[in-house]
């Protein structure tokens, strides 16, 4: 299947350096590159992508108001692109619903290794059956990658997801924030904790789940966090 990336970003420089990197990595690959916000909504809402780079800084809506309005409606891989490298902009992205950041200037290899791990997080491979995962009001389906709260459904990114299974399967057991960092977002994560705060925190909220009093996910202060066995 041809992958499809949609890029946007006004640079021409770099947005056809990723174009190139994104050739290189997936020969026949479909891109569409646009130059501001407005055309990243309209292109997305009228074609199919499978992953979408974003500039932070672009002609309005810009990358962050972009990103907001195509995560209220859709689970697709967001990488987004920044001039800023402050810990707080990092985290505001990966806030408002991005998957990943990476800061400019960046090395080719480092986003082609960015975007398959938001790839390969994303796809759905097929799997046997297994028993549905119900922890009270939660509902989990492995097999179809599938989260009911209360019988209704929750949309979840795929990092979201696999960040949540990980815990699930888990249940009972603290799972160190190295170690979910390296299962879900890979090794080259593991000293970015910063990932781990803000997708917990998006989980938690996604789960109506109380910090202080939690049903689901429990934090172990300074070592990682455990999802609570079903009772």
């Amino acid at each position: 299947m041809t992958l499809k990336l949609l890029i946007a970003e006004d640079n021409p420089d770099i947005a056809n350096a990723v174009a190139f990197a994104a050739r290189m990595g997936w020969p026949g690959c479909h891109v569409t590159i646009v130059t501001s916000g407005e055309e990243a909504l309209g292109h997305f809402a009228a074609e199919v992508v499978d992953a979408i780079i974003l500039d932070v800084a672009m002609p309005p809506p810009d990358g962050i108001e972009v990103c907001q309005r195509i995560r209220a409606i859709s689970d697709v891989p967001i990488l987004m692109l920044t001039v800023h490298s402050a810990i707080l902009d990092k985290v505001r992205a990966l806030d408002l619903g991005a998957d990943d950041y990476l800061t400019k200037p960046f090395d080719h290899l480092e986003l082609l290794a960015r975007l398959r791990a938001l790839l390969r997080r994303s796809s759905r491979a097929v799997s046997t059956s297994e028993p549905l995962f119900v922890s009270g009001d939660l509902a989990i389906d492995f097999t179809a990658h599938e989260v009911c709260l209360r019988g209704q459904a929750v949309q979840l990114t795929p990092t979201e997801y696999r960040l949540l299974e990980e815990l699930a399967r888990h249940a009972g057991t603290i799972l160190p924030h190295q170690a979910l960092l390296e299962r879900v977002w890979g090794p080259e994560w593991v000293t970015d904790p910063h990932y781990l705060t803000v997708f917990i925190q998006r989980l938690r909220r996604k789960l109506d789940d109380d910090p202080t009093c939690p049903c689901y996910i429990e934090t172990q202060r300074g070592f990682g966090y455990r999802f609570l066995r079903p009772s």
